[in-house]
């Protein structure tokens, strides 16, 4: 059964856990691993060093953790429906001017940010769904 303890604290630690996730692997800035350690053997320069090897496996753990906990939280539909959710805030920002859509920087911070929401409801919504309703998500176990 979930904590009781789980709090909006809880939650956010999650999002800025995920933000870190999505943002270390990739962003719009040019510093992220994919800059650091991905570009560079696209432009001739085939040298891997241990700590990328170490950082790019840290990132992958990072990644399995928080797709099962997703996957198994959420699946496939929900993770749409938290997606559409995230799409149609985007669209909102859009058309009230709050970013530009000739931004391609700027939809892409926003576009990380959603896939750093949707990593951070699935991580959050078993312990979420229970506090509102009282019933424990389980493993079915064959």
């Amino acid at each position: 059964m979930p904590s009781e303890t789980l709090s909006w604290r809880g939650v956010l630690l999650r999002l800025v856990a995920a933000l870190a996730l999505v943002f270390f692997t990739w962003n719009a800035e040019g510093w992220s691993f994919y800059h650091w350690a991905i570009v560079p053997l696209f432009d001739g320069v085939h040298t891997f060093s241990p700590l990328k090897f170490l950082a790019g496996t840290v990132l992958l753990a990072g990644w399995v953790v928080f797709l099962q906990a997703t996957r198994r939280s959420i699946g496939l539909k929900g993770t749409l429906l938290v997606a559409a959710i995230c799409g149609g805030i985007i669209w909102l920002m859009l058309s009230t001017g709050i970013i530009s859509a000739s931004s391609g920087t700027g939809i892409a911070r926003v576009v990380t940010v959603a896939i750093a929401i949707i990593l951070a409801v699935g991580m959050s919504w078993s312990h979420i769904s229970w506090r509102i309703t009282g019933q424990a998500d389980t493993d079915v176990v064959d």
